[in-house]
């Protein structure tokens, strides 16, 4: 049986042990589904919250490069934490710290306090829950259920999101056109309903998520108890830097959604609202795309499936580049959609191809802290990228620019699964 992910002792063939097994992974997609839409809110109201906070696109960017540094800090200890610590309580805390700052984050503080909201939602994002979340998930799946786990957590977070997401764009909708409000009071009103769907989600997973004490005990006797050996075991796993190169080509792809709403807005003069709506339909894509590229990856190849994604979607970057001005707006639309479900299919899958790199189960919490140093430095460099291209360009010229390099990097992570997959096959061949 494959070292990474050895079935999980307390499940067996009854069904009393698989509904536990699946009911503590849907808590675990609830969690997953509720904590990142808050830290993202610019994916859908970027416009409002520079006008909300009086502040700048640069300074918003610099923000998000403090939340991915934060991240970048906290991956390879949040991975250590994930092999010692109960995900109950670290996922619990974390959900509960990021529900707090939202609170504030509502508040409409001054643009001095906002570095230290978005430093401590990296904290409580990465820190307490990233790598927890993740070993959980491969703990609970079986080998032969990676691809569809993985990608049932993306597509059912991304359900999540899109639900949350559809009640918030009502929500500022409501308060701006049928009540007259300003964008400012529409934004805290959506911000306030983001950070309580935190807090009891933090609530709900304390109480009802348990670990399994025998789980628990074999996973901690396995330790070699040593991290700097643990590393070196890490560092001689060719396959999980190439895991890394396609995770770092991928995410990249999906940031350039993040500036869909921005795009449509300078580029083809749409309201903030109209632009809202667009973006949570591709938001509608992520169950599609997640859960559809998991149980394709399991039937026909994980790498197969992220290769056709990988390049599809950079097409998709090229084409909005190549057509300024679509025809109308439903083109668009598509092309969104299209773009969308390629991405949310990629997110779905790039984690599930670490069950081919052999990783002891003691070391996979420390694993994801690793890769994830290495995969997410996006989340450090990117926004930088955009506003050093927003300070020097203006109009459609900044996007054009933007998704260029992202398409680029798309096509190089292409190049990266079918290396790792010619890799994968010559061991698993010998």
């Amino acid at each position: 049986m494959n070292t990474l992910t050895p079935q999980p002792l307390y499940i067996v063939k009854n069904p009393n042990s698989n509904f536990k097994r699946y009911f503590q992974f849907s808590l675990l997609l609830l969690a997953a589904g509720a904590i990142y839409p808050l830290l993202y809110l610019r994916q859908n109201f970027e416009t409002s919250i520079l006008e909300a906070f009086q502040i700048t696109t640069s300074d918003l960017g610099n923000y998000y490069s403090m939340l991915g540094t934060m991240f970048l800090i906290c991956y390879v200890p949040s991975g250590w934490l994930a092999d010692k610590v109960s995900p109950r309580l670290l996922i619990a805390f974390s959900m509960a710290l990021t529900g707090g700052l939202g609170l504030w984050f509502a508040a409409i503080p001054s643009k001095e306090f906002l570095p230290y909201i978005f430093m401590a939602w990296g904290i409580g994002a990465g820190l307490t829950f990233w790598a927890s979340m993740l070993k959980g998930v491969k703990m609970l799946a079986r080998p032969d259920e990676q691809g569809r786990f993985f990608g049932i957590l993306d597509g059912g977070r991304g359900l999540v999101e899109a639900i949350l997401a559809t009640i918030a764009i009502a929500i500022f909708s409501y308060a701006v056109d049928s009540q007259g409000q300003s964008t400012t009071v529409a934004l805290k009103q959506v911000i306030y309903m983001y950070s309580f769907i935190c807090i009891v989600t933090a609530i709900l997973t304390f109480i009802f998520v348990r670990t399994d004490k025998v789980l628990e005990k074999a996973t901690s006797k396995s330790g070699s108890g040593n991290l700097l050996v643990d590393l070196k075991t890490l560092a001689s796993i060719p396959e999980l830097w190439m895991v890394a190169a396609v995770i770092f080509c991928g995410y990249q792809l999906f940031w350039a959604t993040y500036s869909f709403s921005a795009f449509m807005q300078e580029g083809y003069e749409i309201t903030a609202v109209t632009a809202g709506f667009i973006t949570v339909a591709k938001l509608w894509m992520r169950p599609i795309g997640g859960i559809g590229a998991g149980f394709l990856g399991d039937k026909y190849g994980k790498e197969n499936i992220l290769a056709v994604a990988l390049i599809g979607a950079s097409l998709g970057l090229i084409g909005m580049i190549a057509f300024p001005q679509l025809s109308s707006i439903y083109m668009l639309l598509a092309i969104v959609l299209f773009i969308g479900v390629l991405t949310y299919a990629i997110r779905g899958l790039y984690w599930a191809i670490l069950d081919d790199c052999n990783i002891p189960l003691h070391v996979t919490g420390l694993a994801i802290g690793v890769i994830s140093l290495v995969a997410y430095t996006p989340d450090i460099f990117l926004p930088q990228i955009y506003s050093f291209i927003a300070d020097r360009y203006e109009g459609i010229a900044i996007y054009n620019l933007y998704f260029g390099y992202i398409a680029g990097m798309g096509l190089l992570g292409t190049a990266a699964i079918l290396k790792l997959k010619k890799m994968t096959y010559k061991k698993k061949s010998l």
